[in-house]
């Protein structure tokens, strides 16, 4: 992240701990711009409690971890997101609070049991992900430890109450403010997470190639390979003994098709953990191979160099993303490189595009359009 342009400011309510906590927030994480009232609820709720050992999971820009660090032996921040994990890392250090930050996409890899932990489920986060984690917090909680969730309405509060009245032992409304309730859940004495998350693989064929993409609910296009990624494949030219980076690259579909139509060193890097766990899936059920990587923007990639970039950008995350993934992609290219990428026809990205010498039109869809820039 080569900058991150907005910064936070809460004030501490209770005697002992710092007068104000500082956060930056960036493009591409939720709520940039203020607060989130569920983990504002969660530390009303949770800053006078002895946590023990606290789990934050999907923890944004670390406010949950980095406010309760003093009432906690010890704090876990755990995201899907290298970009905001790599926040969480950056708020504890400027709070001076000791953090462990970690992205994993499956919270029962972590070791050793937790005490409490503290959700607040993100507004767009898909009812049966957020359910999983719920589930997978609860299954790395010490027997008796806590959980404590919140949620509204828009975010499934009754959904999230009824699993926890089917799997824990004890569920318990602990605060309520602006139609957010926290939840606090006992961890029963033995506990097997139910999964709510049923893999798909999906089997296209790209032009010729067969694809065996797996998918779950909450990664792009899960239903199905997208007529712009389609598009872009189509349109790309991929030759034995390049060197290919699939950027943002989703469960991996762009990568395991350059796989399979040349012989080339295939690389395939996004943000989201979930997205590359299903990219590693991809390729072995397509009979591909590649190297995954899990990382903000081209940082797990910027030390190489590509001959081809294919990109279909993630257009939703913001004006700071999308120029840092450009730029980057500009950065790794090979001097007579090639970054190829799709975009929404209504859609420009010329502010973005500003690192390139030439770029030129390659294939019009009906919808999308490939474009092509070099250096």
């Amino acid at each position: 992240m080569r900058r991150a342009p907005y910064e936070l400011a809460l004030e501490s309510r209770v005697s002992g701990a710092r007068p104000k906590y500082r956060f930056r927030t960036a493009d591409g994480v939720v709520s940039k711009r203020s607060f989130r009232t569920p983990e504002l609820l969660l530390l009303e709720s949770l800053w006078d409690r002895d946590l023990g050992r606290l789990l934050c999971p999907q923890a944004n820009y670390g406010v949950t971890g980095v406010v309760l660090a003093d009432a906690a032996a010890a704090v876990e921040m755990t995201e899907t997101s290298a970009r905001a994990a790599r926040l969480c890392e950056r708020n504890a250090a400027e709070n001076g609070v000791e953090a462990s930050v970690s992205v994993v996409a499956d919270l029962t890899s972590l070791e050793g049991e937790f005490d409490t932990v503290a959700y607040a489920p993100k507004r767009y986060a898909p009812l049966a992900v957020g359910k999983r984690r719920v589930a997978n917090a609860l299954a790395v909680l010490r027997p008796g430890g806590s959980a404590y969730v919140a949620a509204s309405k828009e975010t499934g509060l009754a959904r999230y109450e009824d699993q926890l009245r089917d799997v824990a032992a004890d569920v318990t409304p602990v605060a309520e403010r602006d139609g957010y309730r926290v939840l606090e859940a006992t961890r029963p004495e033995t506990f097997d997470p139910p999964s709510y998350v049923t893999p798909r693989t999906r089997r296209p064929t790209v032009d010729g190639v067969d694809l065996a993409l797996a998918t779950v609910p909450g990664v792009f296009a899960a239903g199905g390979l997208d007529d712009g990624t389609r598009l872009l494949a189509e349109a790309s030219t991929v030759s034995d003994g390049d060197r290919v980076l699939d950027l943002a690259c989703g469960y991996g579909a762009l990568g395991a098709y350059a796989s399979l139509a040349a012989d080339c060193d295939v690389w395939l890097s996004d943000d989201d953990a979930v997205a590359t766990s299903c990219a590693e899936r991809s390729l072995r059920a397509s009979g591909a191979t590649g190297t995954v990587v899990t990382a903000d923007c081209l940082a797990g990639v910027a030390d190489r160099t590509f001959d081809r970039v294919l990109c279909n950008p993630p257009t939703h995350a913001g004006g700071g993303v999308l120029s840092e993934l450009f730029a980057g992609a500009r950065d790794v290219l090979a001097p007579d490189g090639e970054l190829a990428f799709v975009r929404h026809r209504e859609l420009t990205l010329r502010e973005h595009l500003a690192p390139f010498g030439d770029v030129e039109t390659r294939r019009t869809g009906r919808e999308h359009v490939v474009r092509t820039a070099t250096p």
